[in-house]
């Protein structure tokens, strides 16, 4: 196959480039690198199969390939919320001249959506089938909306074009190649615990998260991208729900059970639950994440330990 991974440098990108590269595909990356780095690409760089591009995916772009996976966005809220016009316009923008790409080459596109799509949802777990309980004018909106308005793009082009989509809406995601400075739970955990610094936690604590590790995503994603039944939505994620102040002390635990754990206001519009059902896919493609918390935790601290010391 001839994939092309927009945001292809970033946490998810980089890690899906290696295995589409391990399994004989050959890539191209597009990324502007405002927020992905051409490091998390060494593994494949030199390969004669992998490409590597940077520009904005808001300027229209060509490649003759057979599948689109469009990651292109900033993930983070720290990094989202730096520029919100700009994540905004990467959201739809970005969609669109994938979409137009797709259109041009009978490719099939893959939008990254988020569970972020569900804002601070009034329904739990979450299905697909639940529209969401979002702020369109928070400070998160631009990641929020901009997402929502993306899957709307791909399926109007699906209804008046026939384009070929699917979208995965991906919930929280942790692994190798975050990072350091990304905001998000884990790895800010990680990172800390690592300088000998107390572990922040927003709020009480008891809000929960359900926490993916990167090659179970990786297998989620592909699936979504392959599967021939239906466009989607789909969730892909883990829905083994933990609260974040127990995310806190295992990785406490982990690293230096003496270290303290201090609380910070809750940011605006933060949701206090998240979890996926993930039984639509599931029960298309036979997918299941498999990979126990713990160990996935211990590959990321080894990871951050390696990058760090």
């Amino acid at each position: 196959m001839r994939i092309l991974i927009t945001g292809g440098a970033g946490f998810l990108g980089s890690n899906l480039a290696e295995l589409l590269i391990a399994r004989g595909d050959s890539v191209i990356v597009i990324d502007d690198l405002s927020t992905g780095r051409k490091q998390n690409l060494q593994g494949v760089v030199a390969n004669e199969n992998f490409t590597f591009v940077e520009a904005d995916v808001c300027e229209p772009y060509y490649f003759e390939v057979d599948q689109i996976y469009n990651l292109a966005c900033p993930a983070s809220p720290p990094y989202y919320q730096r520029d919100p016009i700009k994540t905004t316009m990467t959201c739809v923008l970005g969609m669109k001249h994938a979409l137009d790409l797709a259109q041009q080459t009978g490719a099939t596109v893959l939008q990254a959506s988020t569970s972020e799509v569900y804002g601070d949802p009034a329904r739990h777990p979450q299905n697909e089938s639940y529209r969401g309980n979002v702020n369109p004018i928070g400070p998160r909106s631009c990641y929020d909306e901009g997402k929502r308005v993306a899957e709307s793009l791909c399926f109007d082009y699906q209804r008046h074009h026939g384009t070929k989509i699917k979208v995965a809406r991906i919930f929280n995601t942790y692994g190798p190649k975050m990072r350091a400075d990304d905001g998000r739970v884990i790895s800010n955990m990680i990172v800390a615990a690592l300088n000998s610094e107390p572990l922040t936690v927003y709020g009480d604590g008891s809000q929960t998260r359900s926490f993916c590790y990167v090659d179970d995503l990786l297998g989620g994603l592909t699936a979504v991208m392959n599967d021939t039944l239906t466009s989607g939505p789909y969730n892909v994620g883990n829905p083994d729900e933990r609260t974040v102040l127990d995310v806190a002390e295992i990785i406490r635990q982990c690293l230096d059970g003496a270290l303290t754990i201090t609380h910070l206001d809750l940011p605006v519009d933060d949701p206090r639950q998240r979890c996926p059902d993930i039984t639509r896919l599931s029960n298309e493609t036979g997918w299941i994440p498999t990979r126990d918390f713990a160990a996935g935790l211990g590959e990321t601290i080894t990871y951050f330990e390696q990058k760090i010391g």
